[in-house]
């Protein structure tokens, strides 16, 4: 009596079962198999937007063009810097779109900080050590520099030697010398100085110029007082702004990032053409400097 209904529920799903089975494996036997241009097109579209993001709102490279920041910086580095320390603005966005209306998660400089900003007047990219923050008063007399009525200790150090190249050359005779294995140098006179948060750096001075006597300034709300290491040759905030000159007091908005490590230094003499020559041009115990 129970056979034939047994029999009968195992036949009934088979027909509809072996339909659906059929149906899928055709299904799958149809589909096309997906272009590899469209894979390498998709991962392409992400690379692009990874390092837009990386790079507007994590680290940016910036390369050093002169020897204002000097003995710090040399004309040949290229370094990594934070785009977050200072919050992010316009000119924190390639291309300096205009998405964001002032600076959101906005960071205050500290004093002794590479900052990385833009020129109050052409919009170029400069570099300087922040020296005065809003409300400090700033002055320089003979070459000493004054923070808030107190003067920064300034004490002579070892002479900063620098091998001359196609990126370095010495602007007087008189710091050029030759080392006994031949190789050419400036040499130039070096001072470490010492703020009061205890951040110390080393200068240069070259010795009386125009440029170190600057009168007593406040800084004003929301500006910086900036300068250049190499003190008697930088175009730094004792200049007014000016198209490819000073930067006068600048604007915390202007600012674009802080200076973290050098990755990469060259003195110049490499060709791109002759890739064996990048590494006897590279200055190999620069890179991975902290700033």
């Amino acid at each position: 009596m129970t056979e034939p209904t047994t029999s009968a529920d195992t036949a009934s799903p088979e027909t509809p079962g072996t339909t659906e089975d059929t149906a899928i494996t055709s299904d799958t036997a149809n589909a096309k198999p997906e272009k590899k241009e469209d894979n390498f097109f998709v991962f392409l579209i992400k690379l692009v937007v990874i390092v837009l993001v990386f790079r507007s709102f994590i680290f940016s490279p910036f390369n050093i063009p002169s020897e204002s920041m000097l003995p710090t910086l040399q004309n040949g580095d290229y370094l990594l810097a934070a785009k977050w320390p200072y919050g992010y603005s316009k000119y924190s966005l390639p291309g300096e779109v205009p998405l964001i209306s002032g600076r959101i998660f906005a960071g205050e400089p500290e004093r002794g900080d590479i900052v990385i900003f833009k020129h109050p007047v052409d919009g170029t990219d400069y570099i300087k050590r922040a020296i005065a923050l809003p409300g400090d008063t700033v002055a320089m007399v003979n070459g000493q520099l004054i923070l808030n009525g107190t003067p920064i200790p300034k004490e002579r150090i070892e002479n900063f030697e620098i091998k001359i190249s196609p990126n370095t050359e010495c602007h007087r005779q008189a710091e050029q010398m030759t080392k006994p294995d031949g190789t050419i140098v400036c040499s130039y006179a070096q001072f470490r100085e010492t703020l009061p948060s205890g951040e110390s750096y080393n200068v240069l001075d070259f010795g009386p110029m125009p440029m170190d006597d600057y009168p007593a300034f406040i800084v004003p709300e929301g500006n910086l007082f900036v300068m250049g290491d190499n003190r008697d040759n930088s175009q730094d905030s004792r200049f007014p702004a000016l198209p490819g000159g000073g930067v006068g007091i600048v604007p915390q908005d202007l600012l674009v990032a802080r200076a973290s490590v050098i990755m990469w230094s060259t003195d110049g003499s490499s060709e791109w053409l002759l890739p064996w020559t990048w590494f006897s041009a590279a200055r190999g115990s620069r890179i991975g400097t902290g700033l």
